[in-house]
């Protein structure tokens, strides 16, 4: 599927039925486009069945809730919409995008309790996130920007609008020949990708930074347990940007992502080496089961 999102054969669910994509349209005053009330999920299918799509159906709910609304459906509901959706576009194999939010209505201010709460869902086919970077490694860029404090913003809602400094650091990463942007948090640690997370290799042993002030992602989670099955020391903590230089291994985890080795983060390099090629090799095995 190749073209624009907007202009597109195939269904789209929105707010209980099927509609054509083309005609899965929003009121330009609805209250997400302009005060960012909106939380989604992407998800990925693999041979017909999507990975953990319970549990994102359940991380919906939360998101929603964390930005004070309630979604219309239930998590059964939002199960049978999904399914709804591959079988009326015949794909296996597959992204598929849940998206809920306010829209037009009663308010037109920052406050919107009276405001409808919409659901869609999506489905398409996409390739790697990061292209051939899966291979060589994915050269990475390091954001101006920071992670805010967990007082500030709901950082564990996945919310379209704690995505805005995401774009535009991945834009800036990719105006320099990088495939992502690495931001640190609001404190100076090393935090995460834009759409991913990130860990790194030293002498056997997995780091990871602790997730108190981004997603605790799907995949990251999934792949934590992997690697602790396999007897391999998984430490989640602080990590200090100073420490990058000596990390021998990286990569990025996310639904998109999936398993994605990183080549480069700024002025320092990593080995696509074998831990990495297995973890990713494994994840791709247990997606598929």
């Amino acid at each position: 599927m190749a073209g624009s999102y907007a202009d597109r054969d195939g269904k789209i669910w929105m707010d209980g039925q099927l509609v054509d994509w083309r005609a899965a349209n929003v009121h330009v005053l609805s209250h997400a486009m302009h005060y960012a009330s909106s939380v989604f999920e992407g998800e990925r299918c693999y041979n017909g069945k999507i990975f953990k799509s319970r549990e994102h159906s359940e991380r919906l709910h939360f998101s929603a809730g964390e930005l004070d609304f309630q979604i219309p459906y239930t998590v059964d509901e939002i199960e049978a919409a999904k399914t709804a959706v591959l079988q009326a576009n015949g794909l296996t194999d597959a992204y598929v995008r849940a998206v809920a939010w306010r829209g037009a209505g009663e308010d037109m201010g920052v406050a919107s309790a009276r405001n409808p709460v919409h659901l869609a869902i999506a489905a398409w086919e996409w390739g790697n996130y990061y292209g051939d970077a899966k291979m060589k490694g994915a050269k990475i860029d390091i954001a101006k920007w920071k992670r805010p404090s967990p007082e500030t913003i709901p950082v564990h809602a996945k919310a379209a609008g704690l995505y805005m400094i995401c774009t535009t650091s991945k834009h800036a990463a990719e105006a320099k020949g990088c495939s992502d942007a690495l931001f640190m948090d609001y404190r100076g640690y090393v935090a995460e990708c834009t759409g991913a997370n990130i860990f790194f290799v030293k002498d056997g042993e997995v780091h990871t930074p602790k997730a108190d002030v981004f997603l605790n992602g799907i995949t990251r989670q999934t792949v934590i347990e992997r690697l602790k099955d396999k007897q391999i020391q998984v430490h989640e903590r602080v990590i200090l940007p100073e420490e990058l230089e000596g990390f021998e291994q990286c990569w990025l985890t996310g639904t998109a992502a999936e398993v994605t080795p990183v080549g480069q983060i700024g002025d320092y390099n990593f080995e696509v080496g074998t831990l990495c090629r297995d973890i990713a090799a494994d994840y791709e095995k247990l997606v598929r089961s």
